[in-house]
């Protein structure tokens, strides 16, 4: 037996509660979660570190900061706590009474009209299996596929990609440059040379650039020579459809996002010579076998 497990033993419990605290940068959001007393955690989290012999957290009056062995910790205990909680799970869903679920962590960058592919055929398959939908940055969706707080990731990618995830679905996911009809209307559209300064002229409604879909955009405008100052920064391409179809400005959004956009004649797509893509994917765990029901799930998205 190891060491420190024979001589002085801390189990899963401290564990987890170590992982909400590097989660969340906080004792009280952390110690919130986990149904505790900032005063009972703090003393948890003394009591792993004197057993381990070693310093994880230091904490100050306005933050919580992570040593390198609390990182290295951090690390694998997201893994050991995602591998016990993936058994105890598929145990549940094959030998309980729950109804199976599927917990599916969709980036903040995907659109309403992304959804369909994503679900509907397993609703139609598998009425049954219940679907915990969240939205959450990238990185975030990460995190929580390798702490086995999410079965299904779907996200635009960073680069490169987690060794601990695979890609089980890929698509491009073209862009189109949309105007509101009234502005549309004061477009040179037969001269891409004026074209181009007038769209630089416009305001601009543009995704967050600390998205990974907010990067990509901006680097292929730079190589279009498509200089931009934004009117305004969103993190959902639905919020900024709305806002344009209102008068606020242009964007480039994705071409699947305006299929469910109702009011199709306040808005202009205007041309251009080339059309920005970015890849969007469906990830799960690479080392863990998912149970049946999110296999299943994985099977019937359709994209």
């Amino acid at each position: 037996m190891q060491q420190y497990l024979s001589t002085k033993p801390f189990d899963l419990h401290a564990l987890h509660l170590f992982h909400l605290v590097v989660k969340h940068r906080s004792f009280t959001r952390a110690a919130r979660e986990a149904g505790l007393s900032p005063s009972a955690l703090t003393r948890q989290m003394q009591s792993l570190e004197q057993r381990l012999g070693l310093s994880l957290i230091q904490r100050t009056t306005r933050s919580v900061e992570v040593t390198e062995a609390g990182k290295f910790l951090a690390t694998e205990a997201a893994r050991l706590i995602g591998s016990v909680t993936s058994a105890l799970d598929g145990l549940h869903a094959n030998f309980g009474s729950a109804k199976p679920e599927v917990r599916v962590s969709v980036s903040r960058t995907l659109a309403m009209a992304h959804m369909p592919g994503l679900f509907h055929a397993n609703h139609q398959r598998h009425p049954e299996v219940v679907c915990r939908v969240s939205y959450h940055p990238s990185s975030t969706i990460l995190t929580a596929l390798d702490a086995n707080e999410t079965d299904i990731g779907v996200l635009c990618p960073p680069s490169p990609l987690p060794d601990t995830v695979r890609v089980t679905h890929r698509f491009k996911d073209r862009f189109e440059l949309i105007a509101p009809a009234e502005l549309a209307g004061k477009a040179p559209l037969k001269r891409q040379d004026r074209l181009k300064v007038w769209l630089q002229a416009q305001p601009w409604l543009m995704l967050d650039a600390t998205t990974n879909t907010g990067k990509a955009l901006r680097r292929w405008m730079s190589r279009q020579h498509l200089s931009v100052q934004p009117a305004m920064e969103l993190d959902s391409f639905d919020l900024i459809i709305n806002l344009v179809a209102s008068g606020f400005g242009l964007a480039l959004v994705p071409r699947r996002a305006l299929a469910l956009y109702r009011r199709k004649e306040s808005i202009v797509i205007l041309p251009m010579a080339a059309h920005f893509e970015r890849e969007v994917v469906a990830l799960t765990r690479k080392h863990r076998k998912l149970p049946l029901h999110v296999e299943r799930f994985v099977e019937n998205i359709l994209f």
